[in-house]
């Protein structure tokens, strides 16, 4: 009788494309990644350079022999659709496109988006602002193929997406659900004051997010400790059980059969010279999915 063996969780690491967009793709299945995150150019530049038929190639190539699909790109910095400096707002509107129709031209099915920063303008402008701009840039790539997902943020100074409300209602005012979504940071939504520390308090945040924004809008996990304390609204990642969130709640997160299907990327500094972090999270989060951790984590 043949047995179908298990599948591999969809975890990964954001990764650099030192040498070619392609040479990402090496890293991950070097790490034994399943999904994986990139800047497909410079993220602190407002001009990246034009991707070409060689990258693209490259790039299709090595998601042919990899095998890794589940891949994410994530926004330059610079991009803020909250700027009330117009010239910074119509940069980032101008960035934002180039990076759904680079995402499109490599196929990669997901761009995270901080959803930006109000500057003091006013959260409600800031939101108005963001779905605007969101709405006129998918009428002006018509063709992308690449789902937008905004990323829920730690709440530092005046950022935009701290809440699930907000997420929501962005959401919801963007009226493009076939091509919009979320990126859920666990560091971001417990340094905005949503617990995940227990079996029992992320069960409570998990309902929270779905009966307002919907499980079905979850698109990816940056799956992050972190550095700051509960509620403290500071954005500061740290290595999985080393932060303030502490082992069990990877363990909840790694064993949900609701989140199976979401690849889970790591975003924790790797500094070179050091221990090889990225190896020892991944490591530790695939430690977490045996059935013996699974039953007690969510018991």
């Amino acid at each position: 009788m043949k047995t179908t063996a298990p599948k591999r969780p969809l975890v990964g690491a954001h990764f650099s494309v030192s040498g070619g967009l392609h040479k990402a793709l090496e890293s991950a299945s070097e790490y034994g990644c399943t999904a994986m995150q990139i800047f497909t150019a410079n993220a602190r530049t407002w001009k990246p350079k034009k991707l070409t038929a060689d990258d693209i190639d490259a790039f299709a190539a090595g998601c042919e022999q990899t095998g890794i699909k589940e891949i994410a790109s994530h926004t330059a910095y610079l991009i803020n659709l909250a700027a009330p400096d117009p010239t910074v707002h119509e940069r980032s509107c101008a960035a934002l496109k180039e990076e759904l129709n680079r995402s499109t031209a490599l196929s990669i099915p997901y761009v995270v988006l901080h959803p930006g920063s109000h500057k003091d303008s006013g959260m409600d402008v800031g939101m108005e602002k963001i779905t605007d701009s969101i709405r006129r840039i998918f009428d002006e790539v018509s063709s992308c193929t690449a789902r937008l997902l905004l990323e829920t943020t730690a709440g530092q100074g005046s950022g935009i997406g701290h809440t699930f409300e907000q997420i929501a209602e962005m959401l919801e005012k963007i009226g493009m659900p076939e091509k919009t979504g979320v990126c859920l940071d666990t560091s971001h939504i417990f340094a905005a004051g949503y617990d995940i520390r227990t079996p029992k308090t992320y069960e409570r945040t998990l309902a929270e997010f779905d009966r307002i924004v919907g499980l079905d809008q979850l698109s990816v996990i940056h799956i992050n400790d972190s550095k700051s304390d509960f509620g403290s609204r500071v954005d500061r990642h740290e290595h999985i059980g080393y932060g303030k969130i502490g082992i069990d709640a990877f363990g909840c997160i790694m064993c949900d059969p609701r989140l199976s299907k979401i690849p889970k990327i790591l975003e924790t500094p790797n500094p070179k010279g050091e221990k090889d972090w990225d190896k020892i999270n991944l490591q530790t989060l695939l430690s977490l999915t045996s059935r013996a951790k699974c039953s007690k984590d969510r018991s």
